[in-house]
């Protein structure tokens, strides 16, 4: 019996996880969770944060190489949630154990001296984005195709006249500087319903503790079903902007955070020109039409500069279809001939 160890430290990591198990008949598997270690105490955001629970990462750390050793996977396959999970990919490839990554750490956008270090310690990485592979030395890396894009393939949108969806964020920090805006932003519009899909319990509570205006509900979770229905969307940049171009939702992308993290964000972003996703793929893959999603950071996000936008779209059906058509393009980028996790199975058995 082969003996895959999957480790993803995430809720989105731990989507394809739990389709990977299903996949992989006849396996012994192995995660996180078989040690002891949740995704909730794992998925921590900001230098600060982690700081904060260092003894905790240091035990994990020491706690997973101690099971690589002893435990001697055929294959530690790693999902995203790179500061901890490339670690182990160098670790276990050091006790010649085979290494597949899925989900490209973002060294396009990043600083790229992190690349030999990221080759050293992989035999596979499974990319999402056609542009990812090249960034590689030949044969390390390999375009799987976006496990959502196929899903969203047969879904057609069900647009709902005067629905706004409106996503602030998972983490604290976010929707605490990003959600005030945002509910200003429907205060604006009182005849026009909002929803915000929050993206767990505790980002319910945070939303549910500020003064919501009685246009605007909250709802547990229901994010993809939000979109579909919505005529447009103001969303903080993150995965979920990702979603909205899947459900070809007209979005204006936000965010802000502190002075001191903008300033050294701007230093070390040096390979993208966009921080949204949508932007990015349309970007590097030579899409055509309008920039899919606009940006609004910093000092930029402001209450005005999103109404703007969302007048034009609300008051013209076309230039909303028009940006419809142009996420539906940028989706088609992201399609593989054959079923994404299929191709990572094929990769984990290779």
């Amino acid at each position: 019996m082969k003996k895959v160890m999957i480790l993803a430290g995430e809720e989105s990591g731990m989507i394809y996880l739990n389709t990977l198990k299903s996949r992989l008949d006849g396996c012994e598997i192995r995660t996180y969770q078989d040690y002891g270690f949740e995704t909730k105490d794992l998925a921590v955001f900001g230098f600060a944060a982690v700081v904060k629970k260092i003894f905790f990462f240091l035990r994990v750390k020491r706690t997973m190489e101690k099971a690589i050793a002893e435990w001697r996977p055929d294959v530690l396959v790693t999902i995203d949630y790179p500061g901890m999970n490339l670690k182990l990919d160098a670790y276990a490839k050091a006790l010649g154990i085979k290494t597949v990554h899925i989900v490209c750490p973002q060294v396009w956008a990043w600083h790229q001296g992190r690349i030999p270090k990221i080759e050293a310690s992989l035999d596979k990485i499974c990319c999402f984005f056609p542009f990812e592979p090249k960034v590689f030395r030949p044969g390390l890396a390999v375009f799987v195709g976006h496990p959502l894009a196929k899903q969203f393939d047969k879904i057609e949108r069900r647009e709902e006249a005067g629905q706004i969806a409106l996503l602030p964020g998972s983490r604290k920090g976010e929707v605490m500087r990003i959600l005030p805006l945002l509910l200003e932003v429907a205060r604006r519009y009182p005849k026009y319903a909002f929803t915000i899909p929050a993206a767990h319990e505790g980002a319910l509570g945070w939303i549910k503790s500020m003064a919501l205006p009685p246009n605007v509900k909250v709802q547990l979770g229901g994010a993809r079903e939000v979109l579909l229905k919505s005529e447009c969307a103001v969303v903080a940049s993150g995965t979920a902007t990702l979603e909205a171009t899947f459900c070809q939702c007209p979005t204006v992308l936000v965010y802000r955070v502190s002075e001191l993290l903008a300033a050294f964000l701007r230093r070390a972003l040096t390979g993208t020109k966009y921080v949204g996703l949508a932007n990015i793929i349309w970007d590097r893959c030579g899409g055509e039409g309008p920039q899919p999603m606009p940006e609004l950071l910093q000092e930029n996000f402001t209450v005005a500069a999103v109404c703007k936008y969302l007048d034009e779209w609300l008051k013209d059906g076309d230039k909303r279809r028009e940006i419809s058509a142009t996420l539906e393009r940028t989706v088609k980028l992201l399609e593989s001939e054959s079923d994404p996790i299929e191709n990572i199975v094929r990769e984990i058995y290779a």
